[in-house]
Protein backbone atom coordinates (compact mmCIF):
# COMPACT_ATOMS: atom_id res chain seq x y z
CA UNK A 1 0.00 0.00 0.00
CA UNK A 2 1.08 3.56 -0.72
CA UNK A 3 0.27 5.99 2.10
CA UNK A 4 0.49 9.69 1.24
CA UNK A 5 0.25 11.66 4.48
CA UNK A 6 -0.02 15.46 4.45
CA UNK A 7 2.65 15.75 1.75
CA UNK A 8 3.95 19.17 0.79
CA UNK A 9 6.52 19.90 -1.92
CA UNK A 10 7.82 23.35 -2.83
CA UNK A 11 10.03 24.68 -5.61
CA UNK A 12 11.03 28.13 -4.45
CA UNK A 13 7.83 30.13 -4.07
CA UNK A 14 5.76 27.53 -5.94
CA UNK A 15 3.81 25.06 -3.83
CA UNK A 16 3.52 22.01 -6.10
CA UNK A 17 1.91 19.75 -3.49
CA UNK A 18 -0.08 21.27 -0.64
CA UNK A 19 -0.89 18.88 2.19
CA UNK A 20 -1.92 15.87 0.07
CA UNK A 21 -3.32 12.88 1.96
CA UNK A 22 -4.79 9.67 0.58
CA UNK A 23 -3.97 5.97 0.24
CA UNK A 24 -3.48 3.76 -2.82
CA UNK A 25 -4.41 0.14 -2.17
CA UNK A 26 -2.24 -2.72 -3.39
CA UNK A 27 -3.26 -4.52 -6.55
CA UNK A 28 -5.23 -1.62 -8.01
CA UNK A 29 -4.91 0.74 -10.97
CA UNK A 30 -5.07 4.30 -9.65
CA UNK A 31 -5.59 7.20 -12.06
CA UNK A 32 -4.23 10.67 -11.29
CA UNK A 33 -6.12 13.37 -13.15
CA UNK A 34 -6.18 17.13 -12.79
CA UNK A 35 -5.59 20.52 -14.29
CA UNK A 36 -2.25 21.49 -15.86
CA UNK A 37 0.23 22.18 -13.10
CA UNK A 38 -1.91 20.44 -10.48
CA UNK A 39 1.04 18.42 -9.14
CA UNK A 40 0.50 15.02 -10.78
CA UNK A 41 4.06 14.58 -12.05
CA UNK A 42 5.53 15.97 -8.83
CA UNK A 43 3.48 13.49 -6.83
CA UNK A 44 4.72 10.55 -8.93
CA UNK A 45 8.32 11.67 -8.44
CA UNK A 46 7.73 12.01 -4.70
CA UNK A 47 6.13 8.56 -4.45
CA UNK A 48 9.04 7.00 -6.36
CA UNK A 49 11.61 8.70 -4.13
CA UNK A 50 13.06 11.04 -6.74
CA UNK A 51 11.88 14.03 -4.66
CA UNK A 52 11.98 14.32 -0.89
CA UNK A 53 8.81 15.84 0.60
CA UNK A 54 9.26 19.20 2.30
CA UNK A 55 6.54 18.16 4.71
CA UNK A 56 4.57 15.02 5.47
CA UNK A 57 5.54 11.56 4.31
CA UNK A 58 5.16 8.95 1.56
CA UNK A 59 5.37 5.33 2.71
CA UNK A 60 5.34 2.20 0.56
CA UNK A 61 4.63 -0.99 2.50
CA UNK A 62 5.32 0.90 5.71
CA UNK A 63 8.67 2.40 4.69
CA UNK A 64 9.69 5.83 3.41
CA UNK A 65 10.75 5.83 -0.25
CA UNK A 66 13.30 8.64 -0.31
CA UNK A 67 16.90 7.33 -0.16
CA UNK A 68 15.63 3.81 0.49
CA UNK A 69 17.15 1.43 -2.10
CA UNK A 70 15.13 -1.58 -0.92
CA UNK A 71 11.82 0.19 -1.43
CA UNK A 72 12.97 1.72 -4.72
CA UNK A 73 13.81 -1.77 -5.99
CA UNK A 74 10.08 -2.56 -5.76
CA UNK A 75 9.15 0.48 -7.85
CA UNK A 76 9.61 1.67 -11.39
CA UNK A 77 8.78 5.19 -12.53
CA UNK A 78 8.36 5.97 -16.23
CA UNK A 79 8.35 9.79 -16.61
CA UNK A 80 6.57 11.81 -19.26
CA UNK A 81 9.87 12.13 -21.11
CA UNK A 82 11.80 8.86 -20.54
CA UNK A 83 15.53 9.51 -20.22
CA UNK A 84 18.08 7.53 -22.22
CA UNK A 85 21.76 8.17 -22.96
CA UNK A 86 22.77 8.98 -26.53
CA UNK A 87 23.99 5.44 -27.17
CA UNK A 88 21.24 3.70 -25.21
CA UNK A 89 19.42 0.76 -26.73
CA UNK A 90 16.89 -1.48 -25.06
CA UNK A 91 19.50 -4.24 -25.13
CA UNK A 92 22.36 -2.42 -23.45
CA UNK A 93 20.03 -0.75 -20.91
CA UNK A 94 18.72 -4.20 -20.00
CA UNK A 95 22.29 -5.24 -19.10
CA UNK A 96 22.35 -2.50 -16.44
CA UNK A 97 18.85 -3.25 -15.15
CA UNK A 98 19.68 -6.93 -14.69
CA UNK A 99 22.25 -5.86 -12.09
CA UNK A 100 20.08 -3.26 -10.36
CA UNK A 101 16.65 -4.85 -10.08
CA UNK A 102 16.50 -8.11 -8.09
CA UNK A 103 13.23 -9.27 -9.68
CA UNK A 104 14.37 -8.86 -13.29
CA UNK A 105 12.58 -11.49 -15.41
CA UNK A 106 14.60 -12.49 -18.47
CA UNK A 107 11.86 -14.59 -20.02
CA UNK A 108 9.33 -11.82 -19.63
CA UNK A 109 11.82 -9.36 -21.14
CA UNK A 110 12.14 -11.56 -24.23
CA UNK A 111 8.36 -11.90 -24.42
CA UNK A 112 7.86 -8.12 -24.29
CA UNK A 113 10.57 -7.52 -26.91
CA UNK A 114 8.78 -9.91 -29.25
CA UNK A 115 5.36 -8.41 -28.45
CA UNK A 116 6.09 -4.70 -28.91
CA UNK A 117 7.10 -3.62 -32.45
CA UNK A 118 10.40 -2.06 -31.30
CA UNK A 119 13.97 -2.85 -32.37
CA UNK A 120 15.83 -3.53 -29.11
CA UNK A 121 19.24 -2.89 -30.77
CA UNK A 122 18.32 0.53 -32.18
CA UNK A 123 19.33 3.78 -30.46
CA UNK A 124 16.32 4.82 -28.38
CA UNK A 125 16.82 8.58 -28.80
CA UNK A 126 16.46 8.13 -32.57
CA UNK A 127 13.05 6.51 -32.12
CA UNK A 128 9.70 8.29 -32.32
CA UNK A 129 8.00 9.48 -29.14
CA UNK A 130 5.69 6.48 -29.12
CA UNK A 131 8.53 4.03 -29.71
CA UNK A 132 10.54 5.57 -26.85
CA UNK A 133 7.60 4.99 -24.53
CA UNK A 134 7.35 1.39 -25.65
CA UNK A 135 11.09 0.93 -25.00
CA UNK A 136 10.67 2.39 -21.51
CA UNK A 137 7.70 0.10 -20.82
CA UNK A 138 9.54 -3.02 -21.94
CA UNK A 139 12.36 -2.26 -19.51
CA UNK A 140 10.03 -1.19 -16.69
CA UNK A 141 7.81 -4.27 -16.86
CA UNK A 142 10.80 -6.61 -17.14
CA UNK A 143 11.94 -5.52 -13.67
CA UNK A 144 8.67 -7.01 -12.35
CA UNK A 145 7.92 -4.02 -10.13
CA UNK A 146 5.44 -4.29 -7.30
CA UNK A 147 4.61 -0.61 -7.92
CA UNK A 148 4.56 0.82 -11.44
CA UNK A 149 4.29 4.61 -11.77
CA UNK A 150 3.46 5.98 -15.22
CA UNK A 151 3.31 9.61 -16.37
CA UNK A 152 1.32 10.24 -19.59
CA UNK A 153 2.17 6.76 -20.81
CA UNK A 154 -0.47 6.75 -23.57
CA UNK A 155 0.85 9.93 -25.19
CA UNK A 156 2.24 9.14 -28.66
CA UNK A 157 1.03 5.54 -28.78
CA UNK A 158 -1.11 4.43 -31.72
CA UNK A 159 -4.54 2.83 -30.97
CA UNK A 160 -3.30 -0.75 -31.34
CA UNK A 161 -0.36 -0.27 -28.97
CA UNK A 162 -2.58 1.60 -26.47
CA UNK A 163 -4.84 -1.45 -26.27
CA UNK A 164 -1.78 -3.69 -25.91
CA UNK A 165 -0.43 -1.57 -23.04
CA UNK A 166 -3.78 -1.66 -21.22
CA UNK A 167 -4.02 -5.43 -21.64
CA UNK A 168 -0.50 -5.97 -20.28
CA UNK A 169 -1.16 -3.66 -17.31
CA UNK A 170 -4.39 -5.45 -16.41
CA UNK A 171 -2.69 -8.84 -16.73
CA UNK A 172 0.09 -7.82 -14.34
CA UNK A 173 -2.37 -6.40 -11.82
CA UNK A 174 -4.50 -9.56 -11.96
CA UNK A 175 -1.70 -12.15 -12.01
CA UNK A 176 1.00 -10.44 -9.95
CA UNK A 177 -0.99 -8.07 -7.70
CA UNK A 178 1.00 -5.16 -9.16
CA UNK A 179 -0.10 -1.67 -8.14
CA UNK A 180 -0.19 0.84 -11.00
CA UNK A 181 -0.48 4.63 -10.68
CA UNK A 182 -1.09 6.47 -13.97
CA UNK A 183 -1.11 10.24 -14.39
CA UNK A 184 -2.77 11.22 -17.64
CA UNK A 185 -4.89 13.80 -19.42
CA UNK A 186 -6.28 11.02 -21.61
CA UNK A 187 -9.34 10.35 -19.48
CA UNK A 188 -10.86 7.97 -22.00
CA UNK A 189 -7.93 5.59 -21.63
CA UNK A 190 -7.96 5.79 -17.83
CA UNK A 191 -11.66 5.02 -17.74
CA UNK A 192 -10.97 1.62 -19.32
CA UNK A 193 -8.55 0.35 -16.67
CA UNK A 194 -8.71 2.38 -13.44
CA UNK A 195 -10.31 1.18 -10.20
CA UNK A 196 -9.80 4.42 -8.34
CA UNK A 197 -9.23 8.01 -9.41
CA UNK A 198 -7.71 10.98 -7.61
CA UNK A 199 -8.49 14.48 -8.87
CA UNK A 200 -5.82 17.10 -8.13
CA UNK A 201 -6.01 20.87 -8.48
CA UNK A 202 -3.44 23.46 -7.38
CA UNK A 203 -1.49 20.86 -5.43
CA UNK A 204 -4.47 19.62 -3.44
CA UNK A 205 -6.97 16.78 -3.67
CA UNK A 206 -10.39 17.75 -5.00
CA UNK A 207 -11.63 14.20 -4.54
CA UNK A 208 -10.39 10.61 -4.38
CA UNK A 209 -12.67 7.59 -4.67
CA UNK A 210 -13.61 4.54 -6.69
CA UNK A 211 -14.37 5.33 -10.31
CA UNK A 212 -17.93 4.00 -10.15
CA UNK A 213 -18.65 5.96 -6.96
CA UNK A 214 -17.59 9.20 -8.66
CA UNK A 215 -20.53 8.91 -11.00
CA UNK A 216 -23.21 8.13 -8.43
CA UNK A 217 -24.15 11.68 -7.48
CA UNK A 218 -24.39 13.14 -10.99
CA UNK A 219 -26.60 11.93 -13.83
CA UNK A 220 -27.05 12.70 -17.50
CA UNK A 221 -30.55 12.35 -18.94
CA UNK A 222 -31.94 12.79 -22.43
CA UNK A 223 -35.58 13.86 -22.29
CA UNK A 224 -38.09 14.91 -24.98
CA UNK A 225 -41.55 16.45 -24.88
CA UNK A 226 -44.37 16.37 -27.42
CA UNK A 227 -45.59 19.89 -26.73
CA UNK A 228 -43.67 23.14 -26.37
CA UNK A 229 -42.27 23.54 -22.85
CA UNK A 230 -40.86 26.48 -20.92
CA UNK A 231 -37.14 27.15 -20.55
CA UNK A 232 -37.41 26.82 -16.76
CA UNK A 233 -39.01 23.37 -16.84
CA UNK A 234 -36.13 21.97 -14.78
CA UNK A 235 -36.44 24.61 -12.07
CA UNK A 236 -35.99 22.99 -8.67
CA UNK A 237 -33.41 20.49 -9.95
CA UNK A 238 -29.68 20.98 -9.33
CA UNK A 239 -28.81 21.33 -13.01
CA UNK A 240 -25.12 21.20 -13.87
CA UNK A 241 -25.45 21.40 -17.64
CA UNK A 242 -28.37 21.84 -20.02
CA UNK A 243 -28.60 21.83 -23.79
CA UNK A 244 -31.74 22.02 -25.93
CA UNK A 245 -32.68 21.29 -29.50
CA UNK A 246 -36.35 22.01 -29.99
CA UNK A 247 -38.17 19.93 -27.39
CA UNK A 248 -35.23 17.53 -26.92
CA UNK A 249 -33.12 18.23 -23.83
CA UNK A 250 -29.80 16.83 -22.61
CA UNK A 251 -29.58 17.64 -18.94
CA UNK A 252 -26.96 16.79 -16.32
CA UNK A 253 -28.33 16.85 -12.79
CA UNK A 254 -26.81 16.37 -9.35
CA UNK A 255 -28.62 14.34 -6.71
CA UNK A 256 -29.94 10.91 -5.85
CA UNK A 257 -30.88 8.93 -8.97
CA UNK A 258 -33.90 7.30 -7.33
CA UNK A 259 -35.27 10.72 -6.39
CA UNK A 260 -34.48 12.52 -9.65
CA UNK A 261 -36.03 10.04 -12.09
CA UNK A 262 -39.57 10.03 -10.58
CA UNK A 263 -39.51 13.84 -10.53
CA UNK A 264 -38.56 13.91 -14.19
CA UNK A 265 -41.28 11.36 -14.97
CA UNK A 266 -43.77 13.71 -13.35
CA UNK A 267 -43.01 16.25 -16.08
CA UNK A 268 -44.76 13.80 -18.45
CA UNK A 269 -42.09 13.53 -21.15
CA UNK A 270 -42.72 11.65 -24.39
CA UNK A 271 -39.30 10.03 -24.04
CA UNK A 272 -36.67 9.82 -21.30
CA UNK A 273 -33.39 7.91 -21.04
CA UNK A 274 -30.51 7.97 -18.55
CA UNK A 275 -27.16 8.10 -20.36
CA UNK A 276 -23.79 6.86 -19.08
CA UNK A 277 -21.56 9.58 -17.69
CA UNK A 278 -17.94 9.71 -18.87
CA UNK A 279 -14.92 10.38 -16.67
CA UNK A 280 -14.29 13.53 -18.69
CA UNK A 281 -17.76 14.84 -17.81
CA UNK A 282 -17.17 14.09 -14.12
CA UNK A 283 -13.79 15.83 -14.34
CA UNK A 284 -15.26 18.97 -15.92
CA UNK A 285 -18.07 19.10 -13.38
CA UNK A 286 -15.79 18.71 -10.36
CA UNK A 287 -13.24 21.18 -11.70
CA UNK A 288 -15.97 23.76 -12.29
CA UNK A 289 -16.92 23.24 -8.64
CA UNK A 290 -13.29 23.99 -7.74
CA UNK A 291 -13.45 27.23 -9.76
CA UNK A 292 -11.57 25.93 -12.80
CA UNK A 293 -13.91 26.30 -15.76
CA UNK A 294 -13.94 27.77 -19.26
CA UNK A 295 -15.84 30.88 -18.19
CA UNK A 296 -13.14 31.79 -15.67
CA UNK A 297 -10.31 31.07 -18.12
CA UNK A 298 -11.56 33.09 -21.13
Amino acid sequence: MIIINNVTKRFGDIVALDGLSFNISSGTVFGLIGSNGSGKSTLLRTISGVFEPDGGSVDIDGEATYENPEVKAKCFFVPDFPYFYNNSTIENTAIIYRQIYPNWDEEYYKFLCSTFPVDRKKSVINMSKGMQRQAALILALSTKPKYLLLDEIFDGLDPVVRQLVKKIIITNVTDNNMTVVIASHNLRELEDICDHVGLLHKGGVVMERELDDMKLGIHKVQIAFTDEVAENIFEGFEVVKLSRRGNLFNVTIKGDFNEIMPRLEALEPAFMEALPLTLEEVFINEMEGAGYDINNIL
